[in-house]
């Protein structure tokens, strides 16, 4: 698993971000970015470690750079945090039985 997705994940403005490409679609970074509390600069930092952790490709058309989230990354996270979860399963279960009997 690639810890830069947990990492890009792990601040609330690239959570913002993603959730807006996840409803969207395909952005340009100044409606992608849009109403967010910062600096054209800070948020374009922002999409370049969702880009860096490979969540975030980004485009040049033109005069604008236009913004898709890449749900591969995200599929990988959750297959990652899934196998966790079974693990846990797995020993709750055991803890079950193991108090029962």
């Amino acid at each position: 698993m690639n810890a830069a997705v947990f990492h890009a994940l792990g601040d609330p403005t690239r959570l913002e971000i993603v959730a807006r490409l996840s409803a969207a679609g395909s952005l340009p970074l100044g409606k992608l970015t849009e109403g967010l509390a910062m600096s054209r600069q800070a948020a374009a930092k922002h999409v370049q470690v969702l880009r860096s952790s490979g969540l975030v490709v980004v485009e040049d058309r033109g005069r604008q750079a236009l913004c898709s989230l890449q749900p591969e990354q995200l599929r990988q996270a959750e297959l990652w945090i899934a196998g966790l979860a079974a693990q846990w399963d797995g020993r709750l279960e055991a803890l079950r039985v193991f108090v029962e009997d």
